[in-house]
Order: structure tokens, then C-alpha cells, then sequence
């Protein structure tokens, strides 16, 4: 069987390799992003916008398009005005809500002195201080209630349901417009907010759905009881709502479910299932069941579960679709069918429709249809590697085109973010494991401790452990596909960011000269300068098991002596580390101190600033440096 394998991946490799060429990082950023927005009112047309990245200008233009959903020719639109309904505008076209920033703290030195209005500071009292990749400057986003009057907004008259309240709805840093829904019956608002500020905001997860009544001007917390994340709130015309729960309070990375409630009851339709974690979800036409997407195995899958308010029954969870590919959107139904979107490794991503009888997926755009045939595909596998605590491991092993499996090939050890982020069918346009294959590497991506898909015990065992059993993973992965004839155990690299930079870090000091370089991005060096300067302390208290100067805490005192600071007597690797500087998460001292490290111990090694970048690199021409840089370093020191 495995010569069959070997044999088969030879043959189609060297098939696609002479009519494609390898795809560069040039040709992926003029791949066009799709992405899918829904039915057209009357529902004979899916909506969708393509945005696709201009490098000579550095911005990126957004199309939209519409396509009868029975399939043809798509056609440019100007907006989506005359296509759909808007959601923010009540049942009876009396109200229309909205969100915009509203200033209730003084912090900058301007704000507090007025008379020293070219002052350049900034004065604050308590944590979250700043958030993700800005810093706070006293406003918070709020929601408003506008009349119309004669089909126009009256804003002069918008009222601010959250009154003065320091609190923010969308929630930042990644909420949106959905943050804030209406009730079906047009009388009632539910909104997302975590419903804490300051110091208090840093350390908690407990985020609620609040009910605004626009007749009396009273509002209600729907989910004061739970204590962890409720968001994603959907009602269904029935006015059953819908939302998202993890149930512990600063562990953002819980098992999330989804939760129903007529007002009277409410249920859980996915706790019996200790392998789903929800990522999203969409209500069915009839309400009587929910689609939802989850992590299983190493792939994003599309599911169904029955609404047990409507159907009387216990829940059952039923897998719609499977394959090795990512269901990654949600996006409308139609009789028997649902589109979606969808990526694999070698695609980014288009819409598809899925049977729901059958599961069975059919491409319904094409926009990039035409670059991939010009692109040579990657082939991949799926290995199960034995850890060193004999638990079976899922390994994604992606080869380059045209593979020979007579030749010895470079091969990188992926290390995935998060912590606790699946590793699935993704097509990312920074961390591309067709582009690295392209190259010439072959891929070794483990699904290693720390991921959902696999059960809640194995999501788990990375909380408090960073140095442990997940560490020992990553090398039970690269040590089980180096025994492979066609991998050059003298060209090995490791490479990874978030999570996966600190993974990066942690194996330069405990590799035992399997590697041969490391590239980090944005990783965690030092855990303590990490919990002194991150932005949401929840995280760090949960994962590290609390602070550092508790000495009666035994599982703080495990974890931050596995910090990769403590190991730096070890490094003698070649290392690049890329930094973000508007990166809040992890902030710039980590790359610093790791690069410094390096440096003064005559490591060779190199340092890569991004001044305007986060915890990602946005920016089409950064990131063409960041590709270009990430390669010419492995040119330098593993071909």
C-alpha cells in the first residue's frame, strides 16, 4: 500500500509539473478573495464580492458580483442596495440601528489640560490600556436607534441604547455589525458586550446578550447566569434566538456550543458531543435545525443539529459533509441545498453548493479557476504518528509539485498558532503550505495537543503545559516522516508564528540538533516580560495558570519555567524572527529579547521589523517582503 502511495503521488506530481508551473508569492496575492454574502431577495441570485490585493498601490479593490443560484455567468454589480434587505432596519421600516464611537473617558493630555493642546500623552488608571493593535483613547463603540422619517434616518434624534456605559458593542477588536441584531418583532434589540471595563475588562471572558426593549427603554441581560463567551446571536423568524457559549470564565478557548431559547427555555443542542467545538452557525428556513461548522479531524466540516424546542426530541448531531478540504463559511439555503464556502491547500477559497442529502459539494464560483491553471497542484497526505505517550496523532504531510520520491527533499516542521487553533484544510496567504511546498520543501504540519477535532481532553492538555507533552508532539512528528528515503534529515527547518513562534523558540533550546534552522513570527520568548506587557491578562492567567511572583502555585511555577528564556544556554541554531510593532498580544520586546539572545551569542540570526503590522502582516507589499525574506533565509541556511 504505501509503495502504491508513493508510486501515485510520483505520477500525478510529475503529470502537473509539466503542463503548471510552482506557484510564487506574486501570483497568490493576485488570486482574488472571495467571499459570499447571500440571497438576492427574490432568491434566484447568490451575491458575492471578490477583493483582490493591488501591490503597485498597496490597497485592495472589492468587486461585487450576483450569479443565479441555477449557476451561468456572473455579473458585476454597483451595490447591493436593490439585492437585499437591510437587516438593521426594523420589520416595520420605523428604526434603523447602528453603531458609531462615542467619547466617555479623558486620557490624552489634550483631553485632560486644554490648554496644553499640542501635548503628545496619554494618562491611564487601569489595564486595557490598549488592545490588540491600539491603544485606548476613551471611546467605546456604542449602538444607536434612528428613526426614519419619510424613508430617511433622523439622526439628530438617534439614541444611544447603551447609555454611559464604558462598554464596547461591536466588541473589539474583531466584532462587527452582527454584534447587534434585531428581535423579529421589530420591538426589541439584542446586543453583544462584555459588560466590564478596565483592569476588570483584561481579566474576564464573560461576554452577554443584552435585550433592548425600544417601547419602555429597559434593557435586559439574557445570559447574566453564565459566567464565559455568549456571542453570535441569530434569531429565527419564529423569534427563537440562537447564540454561541463557552461556559468558563477566562478560558477563551472552551468548548463553544450552540444555544437556543424561546424566552421560557433554553438548551444546549451540541454538549453531547465532547468532539464539537463550533466555529459558526446558520439557522435552517424552517428553524427545526441549525447548520454549523466544526473542526474534526484535521478538516473544517459542515453539520446539522435539530432544534429540540421545535422537534421535541434529544439532539441529534448529524456530519453533512467530508472530505480533505475546509466547509469555511455558511452563506444561504435553497431547497435541497446550502452554499458555502470552501478551501483545500492548493485553493483559496471559492463557494460551492452542498446536496444536503447526499453531501456531495459542486463548485458554483470560479474566480480563480483560471491562475490555478498556470499553478502547479501540491500533493499531501495524512499520517497517524504515535507520541510519546502512545496517543495517535493526526500529521498533514504536504509534498512539492512534481514530487520524486527517488530524490531527498528540505523539509519544515510547521508549528501551528493559537494554542489551541485547528490545523486544517486552510489556505492562508502568509503561512501557504502549497507556496512552501513550491519551493521545493516538503510540509510536516502535526495536529498536536492543544487542538479541537480530536475531543475536549486532547483541546486540553496545552492550558499550563506549553513546554510539555505538545513540545515532545512536535518532534514524535518530524522524527516519524524523517524515516521517509526521501527526507533529508540534514535539511530540516522549523518554522511557525503566535503560538507556533513560541514553539519555535522552545525547540531551539530542546531540538538535540535535529533542525538546521527556526523561523519565528510575533512568538512568546520570555513568559514573564509576556504577562507584564500582553493585552488580555485572561489568557495569560488561564494558560499560564497565574502569575509568575505566586510562589505557592505550583502549575504558574511548572509553566513559567518552561518559558523558551529559560533555555536560551541551548540555542546554537540559526534563527530569523519576524516582530509586528503594533502587535499587543505579543509585543515587540519578545522578538527583541529572542533576537538580542541570538545575537550575543553569536547565533547567526536576523531580525525583521514590521513598525505598522499586528499580530498579522495586512499589507500587500509587507507581505510580499515577509515571503521573500522568509525564503531567502531558508535559501541561506537549509538548501
Amino acid at each position: 500500500m504505501k509503495r502504491m502511495f508513493v508510486a501515485w503521488l510520483l505520477i500525478t506530481g510529475v503529470l502537473s509539473a509539466d503542463a503548471q508551473k510552482p506557484l510564487t508569492p506574486e501570483q497568490m496575492w493576485k488570486l482574488g478573495r472571495v467571499t459570499g454574502l447571500g440571497l438576492s431577495r427574490d432568491e434566484n441570485y447568490l451575491i458575492y464580492s471578490v477583493s483582490t490585493p493591488d501591490l503597485a498601490t498597496n490597497t485592495s479593490s472589492r468587486k461585487l458580483y450576483y450569479m443565479a443560484t441555477s449557476g451561468g455567468e456572473s455579473v458585476e454589480i454597483p451595490n447591493t442596495d436593490s439585492f437585499f434587505v437591510n437587516p438593521k432596519i426594523s420589520r416595520d421600516g420605523k428604526y434603523l440601528i447602528s453603531d458609531k464611537p462615542v467619547s466617555l473617558f479623558k486620557v490624552t493630555g489634550a483631553d485632560n489640560y486644554p490648554d496644553l493642546p499640542k501635548s503628545n500623552v496619554y494618562i491611564y488608571n487601569s489595564l486595557n490600556y490598549r488592545h490588540w493593535d491600539t491603544w485606548e483613547d476613551g471611546k467605546f463603540d456604542h449602538v444607536f436607534l434612528t428613526p426614519i422619517v419619510n424613508g430617511v434616518p433622523d439622526t439628530r434624534n438617534a439614541k444611544d441604547i447603551m447609555g454611559s456605559q464604558p462598554f464596547d458593542c461591536p466588541q473589539k477588536p474583531f466584532g462587527d455589525d452582527g454584534d447587534y441584531i434585531w428581535h423579529p418583532d421589530g420591538k426589541h434589540i439584542v446586543y453583544v458586550t462584555k459588560p466590564k471595563a478596565g483592569t476588570d475588562y483584561a481579566l474576564s471572558t464573560n461576554t452577554d446578550l443584552f435585550e433592548y426593549d425600544i417601547t419602555t427603554g429597559k434593557t435586559v441581560n439574557l445570559t447574566e447566569k453564565n459566567k464565559g463567551y455568549d456571542v453570535s446571536p441569530s434569531f429565527h423568524k419564529s423569534g427563537t434566538l440562537a447564540w454561541l457559549r463557552m461556559k468558563t470564565d477566562g478560558y477563551e478557548s472552551d468548548k463553544q456550543d450552540i444555544m437556543v431559547s424561546d424566552g421560557k427555555t433554553e438548551v444546549n443542542l451540541t454538549a453531547g458531543r465532547d468532539d464539537i467545538h463550533v466555529e459558526s452557525f446558520q439557522w435552517s428556513k424552517r428553524g427545526d435545525s441549525i447548520f454549523f461548522i466544526a473542526p474534526i479531524q484535521g478538516t473544517l466540516q459542515l453539520f446539522r443539529v435539530n432544534n429540540t424546542l421545535i422537534t421535541k426530541s434529544p439532539a441529534v448531531i448529524s456530519q453533512i459533509t467530508s472530505g480533505d478540504f475546509d466547509i469555511t463559511g455558511i452563506i444561504a439555503e435553497k431547497g435541497h441545498t446550502l452554499f458555502v464556502s470552501r478551501t483545500d491547500f492548493n485553493h483559496a477559497t471559492e463557494l460551492y453548493k452542498v446536496d444536503l442529502g447526499t453531501g456531495s459539494c459542486k463548485q458554483f464560483t470560479s474566480v480563480n479557476n483560471a491562475a490555478y491553471g498556470n499553478i502547479a497542484m501540491c500533493t499531501f497526505a495524512k499520517k497517524m504518528v504515535t507520541t510519546t505517550d502512545n496517543q495517535q496523532m493526526l500529521v498533514w504531510v504536504i509534498y512539492p509539485p512534481g514530487f520524486d520520491a527517488s530524490k531527498k527533499y528540505s523539509t519544515l516542521l510547521y508549528c501551528q498558532g493559537g494554542p489551541q487553533v485547528p490545523l486544517t484544510q486552510f489556505y492562508s496567504f502568509r503561512w501557504n503550505f502549497q507556496l512552501m511546498a513550491s519551493k521545493g520543501y516538503i510540509i510536516v504540519a502535526p495536529c498536536r495537543r492543544g487542538m479541537p477535532g480530536f475531543g475536549t481532553k486532547w483541546n486540553e492538555a496545552v492550558s499550563k503545559d506549553w513546554g510539555g507533552q505538545v513540545i515532545k508532539d512536535y518532534l514524535s512528528a518530524i522524527d516519524a516522516v524523517s524515516k521517509e528515503p526521501y527526507v533529508d534529515k540534514n535539511r530540516l527547518g522549523c518554522v511557525g508564528a503566535s503560538f507556533g513562534g513560541f514553539s519555535v523558540f522552545a525547540l531551539e533550546g530542546q531540538h538535540e540538533g535535529r533542525f538546521k534552522t527556526f523561523i519565528s513570527h510575533d512568538g512568546v520568548f520570555d513568559f514573564r516580560s509576556e504577562y507584564g506587557t500582553t493585552d488580555e491578562m485572561f489568557f495569560e492567567n488561564w494558560e499560564k495558570g497565574g502569575p509568575y511572583w505566586d510562589k505557592n502555585n505550583a502549575a504558574a511555577q511548572r509553566s513559567f519555567g518552561q518559558s523558551p528564556s529559560n533555555f536560551v544556554d541551548k540555542w546554537n541554531t540559526p534563527i530569523l524572527i519576524f516582530q509586528g510593532g503594533h502587535d499587543y498580544r505579543v509585543p515587540i520586546e519578545q522578538g527583541q529579547q529572542a533576537f538580542q539572545a541570538a545575537q550575543l551569542k553569536g547565533i547567526k540570526s536576523r531580525f525583521i521589523y514590521l513598525p505598522e503590522e499586528n499580530h498579522w502582516v495586512l499589507s500587500a507589499q509587507n507581505a510580499l517582503v515577509w515571503q521573500r525574506e522568509f525564503f531567502k533565509w531558508l535559501d541561506e541556511t537549509l538548501k
